[in-house]
């Protein structure tokens, strides 16, 4: 079976932040989990100046199709000007089978999916 799974790794300012966006996402199937990893430390450029920062990680599984929407409803919650939002492709036959299907079946089809298809 083909999955097309994905995990999108978002920054976000606290974790009050990654639980509105993460649960938004999973409420509205466009994610099937959401892990939030809190005390991240970040150096980055920004306005041509080095920045040091607390953060926290979001950790999106969903499939490749809802990554646009995931991202565009990231984006409009988001407080940050431009959000790190990274979509990884996960690897077929990598990690555990019935795991990657519960992914599947927890995340909205595309509306223009055939039912038997699951390349989504």
């Amino acid at each position: 079976m083909f999955r097309n799974l994905r995990l999108v790794y978002v920054t976000t300012s606290n974790r009050d932040e990654a639980r509105k966006i993460g649960t938004e996402l999973v409420e509205q199937k466009l994610a099937a989990c959401a892990n939030i990893i809190d005390g991240m430390e970040s150096i980055y450029r920004w306005e041509d100046a080095v920045q040091n920062d607390k953060e926290c990680i979001l950790l999106l599984k969903t499939t490749y199709s809802n990554v646009a929407k995931c991202t565009k409803i990231i984006k409009e919650m988001h407080s940050y000007d431009v959000p790190c939002v990274i979509s990884v492709n996960l690897a077929e036959q990598e990690g555990n089978g019935s795991y990657l299907d519960w992914i599947l079946k927890n995340v909205r089809r595309p509306i223009s999916e055939a039912d038997d298809v699951t390349d989504y």
